[in-house]
C-alpha cells in the first residue's frame, strides 16, 4: 500500500507530543490527542505511576507509546528535552515548581525549542494560595460551587465520579488550550504556556448558571432548579424492579407526550404551577414504580417524550443506538468507548492497546532520532 492509500489516522497526525506520565486529568487529555491521531510518547518513570491498575487495562495510555526515563538520574533531564526539542506539544501534571527542579520545565524546554507549547495540568492553577498543596477531583470541584449544585437538597452533595473535575474541567480545557497555542505557534514560530487548572475548567462549565443565577432564574441550592432534578419532569424515577428512569421532557410538546404515554395526563397539574410540583412528582413517581425498567422503555420507544433507561456502564455498549453508531469498540479484549469526536475525512481509531512502560523505546529512539533513549547504565 503507498503513502497516498494509507488511511488517515486522524487530524492531528504528525503532531508530537511529549506525555511526562502521572495519573487522572494528563493521561486522558494526552489520550484524547492520541486518539485524534498524535504521535504521543509518554515518558513513565522507573517503577511505573503507582496507579493501581493493571498496565494492560489502563485505556487512558492507549494509541501512545512509552519510554522510560529516570528524571532523578544525571541524563534523565537531557533524554527528556531531547524528545522536547522534537515535539510540538508536551504535557506535565506535576504540583508548581517540580518540573523546573527535575530541569524539564518551561524555561528549559522553551531554550531547546521555542515553538513548544507546554501544557501543565494542576487541579489548583500554576498560583494562588492554594497552588502548593495536594488535592483531588472532589476538592476543586467542590470550591467552584459545582459539586454544591448536585444531588437532593435533602441528602450530601453527590460525588459525580471525577467526571466533572478531573476529565471535563481538567483534561478537556487542557487539550483546547494546548491545540489553541499550536495554532498560534504554527502561525508566529512562537510556543507558550498552558496553565490547565482544574478549579478554572470546572468553574467555567457552569458558565450559563451562573447567568441563570444572576437573572435570577436559579436558586443557589440543591434540587431547586430546573436542571438538577428540582423540576419533577427533569430527573430520575424508580420502577418497579428497583431500576431507573431518566426523564427531560423540558418543553411543552415534549412534556404532553411524556404524561400522555406515563398514563397521568388526566392527574397531572399544570407544569408550570411550581407550587404543585411535589404533586406532580409523587404523582409520577407512583406511575413508574408499577412497570419495570424494560416494560417503560418499551412504552416511551420511539416517542419524543425524552425518557431513556438509566444503564450501567457494563448495560451501556448494548443498547442498539450506541452498538449501530459504534459509540464503544473491543480492542485488545477490552470494551472501551471508541474516540471522539468523529471527522469525515480523517477518521480515527484505536490503534494499539494500553503502552506498556518502556516497551516503545526502541522505537521511538528511530522515529524522534532521540538515540539517547536506548542508551542503558545511567
Amino acid at each position: 500500500m503507498t503513502t497516498a492509500e494509507t488511511p488517515p489516522q486522524g487530524p492531528l497526525t504528525g503532531v508530537r507530543v511529549v506525555e511526562l506520565a502521572g495519573i487522572g486529568p494528563g493521561p486522558f487529555a494526552a489520550m484524547l490527542l492520541a486518539d485524534l491521531g498524535a504521535d504521543v510518547v509518554r515518558v513513565d518513570r522507573p517503577g511505573g505511576s503507582g496507579l493501581a491498575v493493571n498496565p494492560a487495562f489502563d485505556i487512558t495510555n492507549r494509541n501512545k507509546r512509552s519510554v522510560v526515563v529516570d528524571l532523578k538520574s544525571p541524563d534523565g533531564p537531557s533524554r527528556v528535552l531531547d524528545l522536547a526539542e522534537r515535539a510540538d506539544i508536551l504535557i506535565e501534571g506535576y504540583r508548581p515548581g517540580v518540573a523546573e527542579r527535575l530541569g524539564v520545565g518551561p524555561r528549559a524546554c522553551h531554550a531547546r525549542n521555542p515553538a513548544l507549547v507546554y501544557g501543565r495540568m494542576t487541579g489548583w492553577g500554576q498560583d494562588g494560595p492554594l497552588a502548593d498543596r495536594a488535592g483531588h477531583d472532589i476538592a476543586y470541584i467542590a470550591l467552584t460551587g459545582t459539586l454544591g449544585m448536585i444531588g437532593r437538597d435533602d441528602e450530601a452533595p453527590a460525588v459525580p465520579a471525577n467526571l466533572v473535575g478531573d476529565y471535563a474541567g481538567g483534561s478537556l480545557y487542557l487539550v483546547v488550550g494546548v491545540l489553541a497555542a499550536l495554532h498560534h505557534a504554527r502561525a508566529t514560530g512562537s510556543g507558550q504556556v498552558v496553565d490547565a487548572a482544574i478549579v478554572d475548567g470546572a468553574s467555567h462549565l457552569a458558565a450559563m448558571i451562573h447567568g441563570m443565577l444572576a437573572a435570577g432564574g436559579w436558586q443557589d441550592r440543591r434540587s431547586a432548579n430546573l436542571l438538577d432534578g428540582g423540576c419533577p419532569f427533569y430527573g430520575t424515577y424508580e420502577t418497579a424492579d428497583g431500576r431507573y428512569m431518566a426523564v427531560g421532557a423540558l418543553e411543552q410538546q415534549f412534556y404532553d407526550e411524556f404524561v400522555g404515554l406515563l398514563g397521568i395526563a388526566d392527574q397531572a397539574p399544570a407544569r408550570k404551577d411550581v407550587t404543585r410540583w411535589a404533586e406532580l412528582r409523587e404523582t409520577v413517581a407512583a406511575r413508574f414504580k408499577t412497570r419495570t425498567r424494560q416494560e417503560w422503555t418499551a412504552v416511551f420507544e420511539g416517542s419524543d417524550a425524552c425518557v431513556a433507561p438509566v444503564l450501567s456502564l457494563r448495560e451501556a455498549p448494548h443498547h442498539p443506538h450506541l452498538a449501530a453508531r459504534g459509540t464503544f469498540t473491543d480492542h485488545g479484549g477490552i470494551t472501551q468507548p471508541a474516540p471522539a469526536p468523529r471527522f469525515s475525512a480523517t477518521p480515527t481509531a484505536v490503534r494499539s492497546g494500553p503502552a506498556q512502560p518502556g516497551a516503545g523505546t526502541a522505537d521511538v529512539a528511530r522515529d524522534w532520532d532521540v538515540p539517547g533513549l536506548t542508551q542503558t547504565g545511567t
